[in-house]
């Protein structure tokens, strides 16, 4: 209700109840006025009035993503600016700090998206100007917060996109939160080689989704992960950001059998050996686990310290701790590494196996002898070759320790799939 209607019906009330007839000053028909008109000026204010009331407002529409006051906002594709009727003529966005958020109107000047991915857990504002076809402008204004780290998920994967690693890389996927909605979250996966062959996803944990065909990949196919995880709910109130596409290759096909019995290692590529090279697994006292084993890291020279796996003397220090361990590469997470080997005497390696469970290989101290077994089956070997050990007497090494998911059936890994 105006301000001159509440004025008027006040009015016309207190007539009644004392008995006096009153005009309301909105009435127009006060000595002033009367006088405004005689004099020109009530003439001149009513045009205006009516000139303002015949004059429509622009017809363009315009609609903001996400909507005013939205919070757990998508900082990947979910802002978006578009008008209906009309043409943009200018987008601001901005962050609570003021900083401007690059954005590009399209060519039909029909909307308006950002150029860059937004942050978590921060507040935006958008202006937004249109006009309509006869030039009239029409104005939008929105508020909004993205999903904040603690209402949000990350899954870290590897291998990184364009590299190129062996045929038993799989692709292992570590998620920040744990996740409760693990069908949702692998729908929103998809894992796929160019060679055809089927590859299906099995959870060793809340936290971890691992991927891998039923044999191992084929040789020079190429892998593709897509992530769209934007927007899925992982655990109550737990939304996925991601949605990314990324591509690796598969190298030529290299798998070494170690044989801790007979102390050699046969390294076969494409089928066929290429050389054998004798090496000294673990003790009786410390065996090397068995099972298929995947490089996942090489160090050209790296620290082990017997103390980090649990090898300790009476004083609580490592029973060994050697600083420049040359050309190690992991084969599990608890710390078996396969690893050149400077201070046993040449004579140990296939002869006796004196480790405290890494298969060593004969090597240089400073790891710049490439004429070394350790040097050449370092020079010679990629992150996702395959390493067999046989024969050791000790238990399989467990399928989620290290990317060693191939010591279980096809079935078994079937099973853990959620989908």
């Amino acid at each position: 209700m105006t301000d001159c209607r509440r004025r008027k019906g006040l009015t016309t009330v207190a007539a009644v109840l004392g008995g006096v007839l009153m005009l309301s000053a909105c009435s127009g028909t006060d000595s002033s006025a009367a006088d405004d008109s005689t004099a020109g000026g009530g003439s001149t204010s009513q045009a205006k009035v009516d000139e303002a009331a015949a004059k429509k407002t622009s017809e363009a529409q315009i609609k903001i993503t996400p909507k005013d006051g939205s919070d757990n906002a998508s900082i990947n594709n979910g802002t978006a600016v578009t008008v209906s009727k009309g043409t943009l003529t200018s987008v601001t966005m901005t962050s609570a700090d003021g900083a401007a958020v690059p954005g590009q109107i399209s060519a039909d000047k029909k909307s308006w998206k950002p150029t860059q991915q937004l942050a978590r857990a921060t507040t935006y504002k958008i202006a937004a100007a249109a006009k309509d076809a006869d030039g009239r402008a029409a104005h939008e204004n929105a508020s909004f917060s993205t999903v904040s780290p603690a209402n949000s998920f990350i899954g870290y994967f590897t291998p990184d996109a364009g590299k190129t690693v062996g045929v038993g890389m799989p692709v292992s996927i570590n998620f920040d939160k744990a996740i409760a909605n693990k069908a949702a979250v692998q729908k929103g996966i998809t894992v796929s080689s160019s060679s055809g062959q089927e590859v299906v996803g099995h959870w060793f944990s809340p936290n971890r989704l691992d991927f891998r065909p039923e044999k191992y990949w084929q040789a020079g196919s190429t892998v593709t992960l897509k992530l769209n995880l934007d927007g899925v709910e992982g655990a109550n109130g737990v939304y996925g950001i991601q949605q990314k596409t990324v591509s690796f290759k598969i190298g030529r096909n290299q798998v070494s059998i170690v044989d801790a019995e007979t102390k050699t290692m046969k390294v076969t590529r494409d089928g066929k050996t290429i050389k054998t090279i004798p090496i000294s697994a673990g003790s009786p006292e410390n065996k090397t686990y068995e099972g298929q084993m995947v490089i996942s890291e090489k160090f050209e020279e790296t620290r082990m310290n017997g103390a980090t796996v649990g090898f300790k003397d009476d004083d609580g220090k490592g029973e060994y701790d050697i600083k420049d361990v040359p050309h190690a590469m992991r084969l599990s997470t608890s710390g078996t590494f396969i690893h050149g080997n400077y201070w046993g005497a040449k004579s140990i390696f296939g002869n006796v196996n004196t480790s405290h469970g890494c298969v060593g290989l004969q090597d240089k101290k400073g790891a710049d002898d490439p004429n070394t077994p350790g040097a050449w089956f370092y020079n010679n070997s990629i992150v996702g070759d395959v390493v067999i050990v046989q024969n050791t007497g000790d238990k399989t090494i467990a399928p989620d320790n290290g990317l060693n998911g191939w010591n279980m059936s096809w079935a078994e890994w079937k099973a853990g799939s959620a989908i």
